[in-house]
């Protein structure tokens, strides 16, 4: 299923000294940390030219269930968690693009409805409402959403992405067939192939 607008606004470019058009992103990763598929994502959009910064928040921690990922963020504490993906975007531009996978996604969602200069939003297996950090999404920001329809994850979110795409004319919500969370991420037995490979490809058409 597809749910989306088509007047997706362009994102502003970075104009590099050969010429290359380019987004920059700051991209968190999900609550299993900073796994070799997060990074994958982030070379897969890195050999389009983008620019992609990937903090790790987990300080080198990985884990192997989503489970243990929500216990480390617990004892770490969530607003901590929040508090160092905020100071990763103190030492960059105005000009980014935030993305987020689940966990992840409460960070980027945050500052691309806060942060003055954002370009851009894209929020990977959740979606929080709109509410949550002001009125409205702001005007000049467009964003995309994708998560899959029976993840029991997204299905909580999903009524809060349903709003979004439908009172901003730049947004977009793809919902894919399957139950997986992390289906993007292609170290984990979550990863679905062929939604993950639909995922970057509209991701791509999204910076471009």
């Amino acid at each position: 299923m597809r749910l989306t607008c088509p007047n997706v606004r362009y994102l502003s470019i970075i104009e590099t000294s050969r010429g290359a058009r380019m987004a920059e992103l700051l991209l968190f990763h999900h609550i299993q940390g900073l796994t070799p598929g997060v990074q994958d994502l982030a070379e897969d959009l890195r050999a389009d030219g983008h620019v992609v910064h990937v903090p790790d928040l987990f300080d080198g921690r990985v884990f192997d269930s989503i489970e243990e990922g929500f216990d480390h963020a617990r004892t770490t504490g969530f607003d901590t968690l929040r508090q160092r993906g905020a100071a990763a975007a103190d030492g960059l531009g105005d000009e980014l693009v935030y993305a987020g996978l689940s966990f992840g996604v409460t960070i980027a969602q945050r500052l691309a409805q806060t942060r003055p200069g954002a370009r851009g939003a894209v929020l990977l297996h959740s979606c929080l409402p709109v509410s949550e950090f002001g009125s409205s999404w702001p005007e000049s920001v467009p964003v995309q959403i994708h998560g899959m329809a029976g993840d029991e994850f997204f299905e909580e979110d999903l009524p809060a992405a349903r709003e979004l795409a439908e009172s901003h004319a730049g947004a977009e919500l793809f919902v894919y067939p399957g139950d997986q969370h992390l289906f993007t991420d292609r170290s984990l037995e979550a990863y679905d192939p062929e939604a993950a490979a639909l995922v970057v490809q509209r991701v791509r058409s999204f910076l471009a």
